[in-house]
């Protein structure tokens, strides 16, 4: 199989982008509110898992999801959408009541200048500088100096309501995923959930900014998100001392303080018009013009069925030393005794709308039942040294999407651990082939 060059293989960002323009396109930005309102928390966050996860950007949804939490008031209030780099928490953004005493679900109205005085009192000695301290909102950002070196610190406040957002926020990432040096989780008196990752702004570039990240979802549900960097900004400042201010014991002691409380308090209650305040919003969607609720679509499998369907149609001799991966994405770590290669797969129903963009250059051939395969082969992107890239993507005639890959290498992050992947291209696409992938249950 020739290796794809120029104009036969789209760049990946290339065709994210596309994918992301063409996904956005089926928004109505009409009413903000319903986005918040109506399907934010989940919906959003499985738009962009479904329309990301293109030929290997699974992982790079995987460091989305790490950065920021798609959905409720975890996102930057006022945003449109999310702008997050692996270890940042959600940027600072103040808020407006834009109708007095009715402010939009998720939105607060906290003074900044009290989110600052409760992290000065529960930090080390050393100068501030608060953004916006005049300001009204549920974050607060500044820099720290202790005399070692200006350190860019944020605090967010969030009530992320029932169900995974909170949950996704205090795990650990997956280091086959994202590079780290360390990350801890810790469960606490009262039910609270404690993680603190010490990873990198830009996990493939680890001698740039660190970034390290304390998150706390108390058991009655609020969230503290606290980021500081050894930098005096997240991006675009050079590193002004070898780590971050504060030390993993002092952050956590920062995100358990007692002085959040009163502020927690005046976190309005996530309102879901679909199931009611706090709720999931899950259910019937909302239908067309006349207002009628209409089915969800089943655009998911369920489960670790996709963990389970990959390794089972591995091909022998391969041994599995590391799997994971959530709904739609799966991987494995396989080792044919001759090195580590990553495998990685995305089944997802629904995907006809972006066909044009994924199918629309490079090799592709059509099978007689309609299904269309793309065989690409490219260097890594994630920085690993000699990773080279295999992918075999599918498609039927009704945007039931299969795409394989494997490297080279354990992660893709790492330096290569042989010539070629574990996996032959045409073992890939004897995967992404297989009948077993429309016989999942999908939700």
């Amino acid at each position: 199989m020739p290796q794809n060059e120029g104009p036969q293989h789209e760049g990946f960002e290339d065709e994210l982008g596309a994918i992301l323009r063409h996904a956005g396109d089926g928004f109505a930005a009409d009413d903000r509110r319903e986005l918040v309102e109506g399907g934010l928390r989940r919906g959003r966050r499985r738009l962009i898992r479904r329309r990301l996860a293109m030929t290997g950007g699974a992982l790079a949804l995987a460091a989305v999801g790490i950065g920021g939490a798609y959905g409720g008031s975890l996102l930057p209030l006022g945003a449109d959408a999310p702008n997050t780099s692996v270890a940042a928490p959600v940027k600072p953004t103040a808020t407006t009541d834009p109708v007095p005493d009715q402010q939009k679900p998720g939105e607060a109205r906290i003074p900044v200048k009290d989110i600052a005085a409760a992290l000065k009192a529960n930090t080390p000695a050393g100068t501030w500088e608060i953004d916006d301290l005049d300001g009204f909102g549920q974050a607060a950002g500044g820099v720290f100096d202790d005399g070692d070196g200006r350190a860019a610190v944020t605090v967010g406040l969030y009530r992320p309501g029932a169900g995974e957002a909170g949950e996704d926020q205090v795990a650990c990432p997956d280091k086959v995923a994202i590079p780290f040096d360390d990350c801890v989780e810790e469960k606490l008196t009262g039910g609270s959930r404690l993680m603190i990752l010490q990873g990198y702004e830009y996990p493939d570039k680890r001698e740039e900014t660190k970034a390290w990240r304390a998150v706390l979802l108390t058991g009655d549900g609020f969230l503290i998100d606290v980021s500081e960097y050894n930098a005096a900004a997240e991006k675009g400042a050079p590193v002004s001392r070898e780590n971050p201010p504060f030390t993993p014991a002092q952050l956590k002691a920062l995100v358990t303080a007692p002085d959040w409380g009163p502020l927690f308090a005046q976190l309005p209650q996530y309102v879901d018009r679909s199931g009611g305040a706090g709720g999931q919003g899950g259910g019937a969607g909302k239908g067309g013009p006349d207002g009628q609720d209409t089915p969800r679509r089943h655009v998911e499998p369920t489960g670790t069925v996709v963990q389970s369907t990959l390794r089972s149609l591995l091909p022998r001799g391969l041994k599995v030393t590391d799997k994971g991966g959530e709904g739609e994405y799966a991987y494995a770590v396989v080792d044919d005794g001759k090195g580590k290669s990553l495998v990685q797969i995305n089944v997802q129903p629904n995907m006809s709308d972006v066909a044009g963009d994924l199918f629309g250059s490079g090799e592709v051939t059509t099978l007689p039942d309609g299904r269309r395969v793309k065989l690409t082969q490219q260097p890594g992107e994630k920085g690993g040294e000699g990773v080279v890239w295999w992918t075999a993507d599918t498609m039927t005639p009704e945007g039931f999407r299969v795409v394989v890959s494997a490297f080279n290498a354990g992660t893709q992050h790492e330096a290569a651990t042989r010539a070629e992947p574990a996996l032959t291209m045409q073992q890939l696409k004897a995967i992404a082939l297989s009948p077993k992938w429309q016989k999942l249950p999908l939700k």
